[in-house]
């Protein structure tokens, strides 16, 4: 692995040149909440940015937040050169956040009220009529009150045990006919989490009263309990009741765990029930809570006041918004796209249109169908002798797993290495890894000397045909998942190059044997080789530039992080070499300080796809080392802690259509965010003498985008 010697001068990293990571990330969900702000986005995809905004902010709280607790907890000076303690950070986290979450209820509100003007309303239970709450009185009997258990808080029953992310009530109550305080109780009521969160009234009135009146109109789940708690407490009279949400340390170290937990799949069904029981790094109530209510609820689950508690505006734990977003109204939402199927598929079978040449997918612009084809044949032709693949984020039915089960009836040797601690996907894959295993697949969990994760995205197909054994191979930089490349902006390539086989069959070697000496002549693999392959590519460019040469780079991943890298770039940067970086989420790495990074330019998009693909481009590399795509960002546990695959584009004309889709994102000026020596984005906008390039749009237009590169 290279690393940074005397003789690089690396230039140092301090809080000027080091942006923090958890603050950079509080920036990409900025943006994220820009788009749900941008009246240009339709109505409905306005409130899925609203949902995706929130959903974000959970899993920050639930991993990085909670890891800057743990950090706090050992009172341990800060060794990261972003400078922050763990009690600084966490109070800039908390400073920051609230002013973003109130921006976001001020935009709730806007985007409410012009749904409301298409006929999409969410209420509040005090504004139905009288004869429409009585109906919804009996829907509460018939369908909510079955399923509510009120925990009683008493000298006999301790505080009950709040589940992470799950939305409460706490109620307190007095007897009828009781007098004094000491007839006060405290109940919590949990939500239903099995019941949508957002209660249709349309659907309820149409049901219990033959109404029809009230289409699209929705109450929050929480109002309806509330409005019915006497039904839930005969004799008793309800004093006040507020809904609250607890956030807990969801994250798991697996690296620690393994040395207690003989079976991965053990480990994994473990700590996925742990994570319910992590400690409480959030607390979100209402801004209208009572002071009794909230000292309870502080004291009861050991959280600071300062520090831990969030005051909302409004409903709790809006990524429920998700739900609003599916009602029937397409005129409120981004225009249906049908992505294309490549002309060089045609009709012909997916082998032998891979051998006439390699094939560049880019989804969701491109479908995916032809990556499940290429699994769905090599499980149904007898010429197929083997199946080899990774799995990562598969989704709950997934065509890639049913047609490796199929393989395996049609008798192939299929072998699977299944992540199971891909985070928060741990239970989905443990279930496919057993149903694998069950038809007799050889199910592999990662590779005994490498307690990492593996990230990588790649499949193997070996066919018997008339010349001899040929290998088949798919690359890419997203999972194998259907539903996310509808979503999700990825590159893949399907091949047959000798020498890229070559190294997918010693990399399945090594991942499914014993094999630590491993080399590779085509792919970039970590955590052995991909840091000192990217390492020596940047520093070919810095000689090509201290030789008089032009030189760049081109870089596109979804975060940017890693110490060395940043200081490598910067030093490249001083040398003088062009840098572009495309980098969607967090970026570490500060542009336009002088002396230091004045020739980096970095820029985020946020759109109606979430960019995923990873590209990297070196000017002055040998034509087979220009230009990579893979799994990987430049990420601490990317490079160190995972096996991720980065391989080449060898084919001139395939490199052209990815220059070219580099060329649309630097190009764009609708979509694109440029970040500013502060840290802060600025939204790019045309210049009076320039069109509007919207990179998104142009892809559904043109797969790979603009033709020159800028």
């Amino acid at each position: 692995m290279a690393t940074a010697t005397e003789e690089d001068h690396l230039p140092e990293l301090n809080p000027q040149t080091y942006f923090n990571r958890e603050l950079a990330w509080i920036e990409f969900n900025r943006r994220v909440l820009a788009m749900a702000q941008d009246e240009t986005v339709p109505l409905l995809e306005r409130v899925k940015f609203l949902a995706i905004f929130s959903n974000n902010l959970d899993e920050f709280y639930m991993v990085r937040v909670a890891s800057v607790h743990d950090k706090l907890k050992t009172e341990l000076p800060s060794v990261r050169p972003d400078g922050y303690s763990a009690s600084a950070l966490l109070a800039e986290i908390r400073a920051q956040v609230v002013e973003l979450v109130a921006r976001q209820r001020t935009t709730m509100r806007e985007v409410f009220a012009k749904l409301a003007e298409h006929g999409i309303r969410v209420l509040g239970i005090d504004e139905l009529e009288p004869h429409y709450r009585d109906t919804v009185r009996e829907y509460f009997h018939n369908e909510i009150f079955p399923v509510l258990t009120p925990l009683a808080v008493d000298h006999a029953r301790p505080f009950p045990f709040i589940s992470n992310l799950s939305l409460n009530l706490a109620v307190w109550l007095k007897r009828s006919n009781g007098h004094g305080n000491q007839d006060t109780e405290f109940v919590r009521v949990k939500v239903p989490e099995a019941l949508p969160r957002l209660v249709d009234i349309g659907k309820v009135l149409r049901r219990y009263a033959n109404d029809s009146s009230m289409k699209d109109t929705f109450l929050w789940m929480e109002d309806v309990i509330s409005d019915n708690l006497d039904s839930l407490f005969p004799g008793m009279r309800v004093l006040e009741h507020y809904p609250f949400r607890v956030t807990r340390d969801a994250d798991v170290d697996y690296e620690q765990e393994e040395e207690a937990v003989g079976s991965m799949s053990a480990m994994i069904e473990e700590t996925v029930k742990e994570r319910r029981f992590g400690s409480v790094v959030r607390l979100s109530v209402p801004d209208n809570i009572s002071d009794r209510t909230l000292n309870q609820l502080i004291r009861q689950l050991g959280v600071e006041p300062e520090r831990d508690v969030y005051l909302i505006d409004g409903a709790l734990g809006a990524s429920s918004l998700f739900e609003l977003s599916g009602v029937d109204h397409p005129e409120l939402k981004y225009p249906p796209f049908a992505p294309r199927i490549p002309e060089n598929l045609g009709e012909q079978d997916i082998f032998s249109a891979i051998r006439k040449g390699d094939i560049l997918l880019h989804h969701p612009y491109e479908s995916f169908a032809p990556v499940e084809t290429f699994f769905r044949a090599a499980a149904r032709d007898p010429d197929t002798l083997a199946i080899k693949a990774t799995l990562y984020r598969v989704g709950k039915n997934s065509p890639i797993v049913e047609a490796l089960l199929e393989a395996r009836d049609n008798d192939k040797q299929v072998a699977v290495l299944v992540e199971l601690k891909a985070r928060f996907d741990e239970e989905n894959n443990l279930e496919w890894a057993r149903q694998l295993e069950h038809k007799g697949v050889h199910v592999t969990y990662g590779v005994e000397e490498l307690p990492v994760k593996t990230h990588a995205k790649v499949a193997l197909v070996v066919r018997r045909e008339p010349d001899g054994v040929r290998r088949y191979i798919h690359l890419g930089t997203g999972n194998y998942n259907a539903s996310t490349a509808r979503m999700y902006t990825d590159l893949g390539i399907l091949t047959c190059n000798t020498e890229i086989a070559d190294d997918v069959s010693k990399l399945f070697n090594r991942l499914t044997g014993y094999a630590p000496a491993t080399t590779y002549n085509r792919l970039l693999v970590a955590p052995e080789h991909l840091h000192a392959g990217i390492y020596t590519l940047i520093d070919n460019e810095i000689n090509a530039a201290k030789a008089g040469k032009p030189a760049r780079l081109i870089f596109k991943m979804n975060q940017l992080e890693e110490d060395v890298m940043i200081q490598k770039l910067y030093q490249a940067s001083q040398a003088g070499v062009q840098i572009d970086l495309i980098v969607r989420g967090l970026s570490c790495l500060v542009p336009g300080v002088p002396g230091v990074s004045e020739n980096i330019r970095l820029i985020s998009h946020v759109g109606r796809f979430l960019e995923h693909s990873r590209i990297f481009y070196f000017q002055n590399a040998p034509a087979a080392k220009r230009l990579y795509m893979g799994s990987a960002d430049l990420m601490r546990r990317n490079l160190y802690n995972r096996v991720e695959v980065v391989f080449p584009v060898l084919e001139a004309r395939l490199q052209k259509l990815v220059m070219r889709t580099l060329a649309t994102y630097l190009l764009d000026n609708h979509l694109a965010w440029e970040m500013q020596p502060n840290g802060s984005y600025i939204r790019l906008q045309p210049q009076a003498d320039e069109e509007l390039m919207d990179a998104q749009a142009t892809f559904m237009e043109d797969s790979f985008g603009v033709q020159a590169m800028p």
